[in-house]
C-alpha cells in the first residue's frame, strides 16, 4: 500500500495526526471551497450553494454558455462518507435544486452520512429554465379538444420563439445534461457519487451511470422510467391499471364495499355520461374563493383521477368523489384535483420537457401505437395528445440508438416501485432489475409514485448505501406498508368508529 501516491493523502495524514482531523474534513472542504451558504431564496440555512458554467454546446465547447445551479446539504456527521448522494429530479422538467427545502426533512436519514447534492439539470429550475407557463391562469373551458390544442400549440410556439436569444433547443436531451452532471462532481471534488433519481429522475441516474460508470459507487431508482419507456405511450394503460387496483381493493374492504358497492360501474358511467354531455355547473374556486362556473367534460375530471392516482393518501377520497360526481356534485373534484398541487405544475420546465419528450421518445412512437395502447382506458389518448403534441414542430435533438437500450449493468442498485404507481408501475422497475445484476427490485404494497416516504423505505436505502451492495439487504419490512383506509363520508375512512375491514 503506497501511502505516498499524492501530496494530497501526505497533507491529510499529518492534518489527522497534528489536529485530529479526518481525511474526509479535506474532502469536504474540497467541495466547500467551490460554494457559500445559501441565501433564504435559494435553501436551507445549513446549506451552501454556487453555480458553474458549461457550454451549452458540448461538442464544440464554444459559443453560449449554461450557470448550473448547485445546492449542497451537507453531511450531518463529523465522521462522514466520501461519496454524496446526487439527486435527480422527476418531470422531465422539474429543478432538483428547487427541492433542497423538502429534501432537507425527508432526506435527513440520508444526509446524517452523506452530503446531498442538488444540481438544476439544464433547461430547469435555475439553470437556464425553458419554461413555458400558461397566458392564462385558467383553460377556456368552452373549447373543443382540437381548440384546446390548437391553443397550446400556439403558446408553445410563442415559447419556442422566445428562446431564440436563450438557447438551442436541441442541446437539452439527458445525455447531455448528464454530462454535466459528471463536470459538476469533479468541481466538487468528489471521486465516485451514488445516485438517487426519482420518476424521469431514474432515466437520468440510468444514463449518468451509463455514461459514467467509473465514477459511479451506487445507483437508487425509485419508480422507474427508463430510456426505453416511450413517454407516454403507456400512460392511459399503466394508469387504468391503478385504478383497477383501486376498484379492487374497495372491493376487498368490507366497508368500502358496503358503502359504494357498484363503484366501476359508477365511474364508469359517469365518465360516459360526461363524454357526451359536459355538464354546467357552478363552484367556488379553491384558491380564491370566487364563484366560478364551467363545463365538466370528461377530460377534467379523468386528468383530475389520475393525478389523484399518484398518491394513496388522496385516493382514498376516490370512492367518495367519484359518487359525489355521479351524483352532480364536483366541488371534491375541483377542490382535490383541480387545485391538487399547483406549485409543482408551474414549477416544471415545460420547454425543457417538450425537448426531452420529443428527441428521445416521440421519434420512437409509430402511428396508431397510442390509440391502441390507450383503448378502452379511461384517460384515453387525451393525456398523450397534450403531451405530444408540440413534437410536430419542435426541433429535436440527436439520439444515438444505443442510448434505447436497457444496458446490462454490474453497478450495485436498489429499484424501487410503488405497487400502486399509475405512471411507472413495477414492471418497468422489473424490466431493468432483470438486466442489472446486481440489483434488488422491491415493490412497495401501498405506496404510489415515489416510495421514500414511505415505510421503511428511508431505512433500506440508507442501509444499502452504508454497505454499497443490496446483496444482504433485508426488504421485508416494505410488507408492512398498507394503502390508507377509504374516505366513507366526509367525516373520514370510519365516521362510525370501529375496524372498517
Amino acid at each position: 500500500m503506497n501511502l505516498l501516491r499524492s501530496d494530497k493523502g501526505v497533507l491529510c495524514l499529518a492534518l489527522a495526526f497534528l489536529l485530529t482531523t479526518s481525511c474526509q474534513s479535506l474532502h469536504r472542504a474540497s467541495a466547500l471551497d467551490h460554494l457559500q451558504p445559501c441565501k433564504s431564496t435559494d435553501g436551507p440555512s445549513d446549506a451552501y450553494c454556487g453555480k458553474l458554467d458549461v457550454f451549452e454546446n458540448r461538442d464544440t465547447n464554444t459559443g453560449r454558455k449554461i450557470s448550473l445551479n448547485i445546492v449542497l446539504l451537507p453531511a450531518l456527521k463529523q465522521d462522514y462518507a466520501p461519496d454524496p448522494i446526487f439527486f435527480f429530479a422527476g418531470g422531465p422538467g422539474q429543478g432538483a435544486a428547487s427541492l433542497a427545502e423538502y429534501l432537507h426533512d425527508t432526506f435527513r436519514t440520508l444526509q446524517s452520512s452523506r452530503d446531498i447534492v442538488l444540481v438544476d439539470q439544464r433547461g430547469t429550475g435555475k439553470s437556464n429554465p425553458l419554461e413555458c407557463k400558461p397566458e392564462k391562469e385558467e383553460d377556456d373551458q368552452n373549447l373543443t379538444k382540437q381548440q384546446e390544442l390548437a391553443e397550446a400549440a400556439r403558446q408553445e410556439h410563442n415559447c419556442l420563439d422566445s428562446y431564440k436569444n436563450k438557447a438551442d433547443v436541441r442541446l437539452y436531451t439527458t445525455n447531455i445534461g448528464m454530462d454535466d452532471i459528471d463536470d459538476v462532481r469533479q468541481f466538487l471534488g468528489y471521486s465516485k457519487i451514488n445516485v438517487y433519481g426519482v420518476s424521469y429522475g431514474t432515466r437520468a441516474a440510468m444514463v449518468y451511470a451509463r455514461r459514467h460508470t467509473a465514477n459511479t459507487r451506487t445507483v437508487i431508482l425509485d419508480s422507474v422510467a427508463p430510456p426505453d419507456m416511450r413517454l407516454p405511450l403507456y400512460t392511459a394503460r399503466d394508469g387504468q391499471r391503478a385504478i383497477d387496483l383501486l376498484f379492487k381493493d374497495c372491493e376487498k374492504d368490507a366497508g368500502c364495499a358496503q358503502r359504494f358497492p357498484h363503484l366501476r360501474d359508477t365511474f364508469n358511467e359517469l365518465i360516459g355520461r360526461l363524454t357526451t354531455h359536459p355538464e354546467h355547473i357552478h363552484y367556488i374556486q379553491p384558491r380564491t374563493g370566487q364563484a366560478k362556473e364551467l363545463d365538466a367534460k370528461r377530460v377534467i375530471i379523468t386528468g383530475t383521477v389520475f393525478r389523484i392516482l399518484y398518491d394513496p393518501i388522496a385516493s382514498s377520497l376516490l370512492p367518495l368523489l367519484i359518487e359525489q360526481a355521479s351524483k352532480g356534485n364536483y366541488s371534491g373534484f375541483l377542490a382535490v384535483g383541480g387545485d391538487y398541487d399547483p406549485k409543482e405544475e408551474s414549477a416544471l420546465a415545460r420547454g425543457m420537457q417538450i425537448s426531452v419528450v420529443c428527441s428521445e421518445d416521440f421519434t420512437r412512437i409509430h402511428p396508431g401505437e397510442v390509440a391502441k395502447e390507450a383503448a378502452g382506458t379511461f384517460l384515453s389518448t387525451d393525456f398523450a395528445d397534450v403531451f405530444l403534441e408540440p413534437c410536430n414542430f419542435w426541433p429535436r435533438g440527436t439520439v444515438e440508438p444505443a442510448y434505447f437500450d436497457n444496458t446490462p449493468s454490474d453497478l450495485p442498485a436498489l429499484i424501487l416501485s410503488g405497487e400502486l404507481d399509475p405512471i411507472t408501475p413495477p414492471v418497468w422497475g422489473q424490466s431493468v432489475a432483470a438486466q442489472w445484476k446486481n440489483s434488488k427490485a422491491v415493490t412497495v404494497p401501498g405506496s404510489g409514485h415515489g416510495t421514500y416516504s414511505h415505510g421503511c423505505v428511508i431505512k433500506l436505502m440508507d442501509q444499502f448505501l452504508t454497505d454499497g451492495s443490496s446483496a444482504k439487504l433485508d426488504t421485508s419490512c416494505v410488507n408492512h406498508v398498507e394503502r390508507p383506509p377509504f374516505f366513507l363520508g366526509p367525516a373520514g375512512p370510519n365516521p362510525l368508529g370501529g375496524a372498517s375491514k
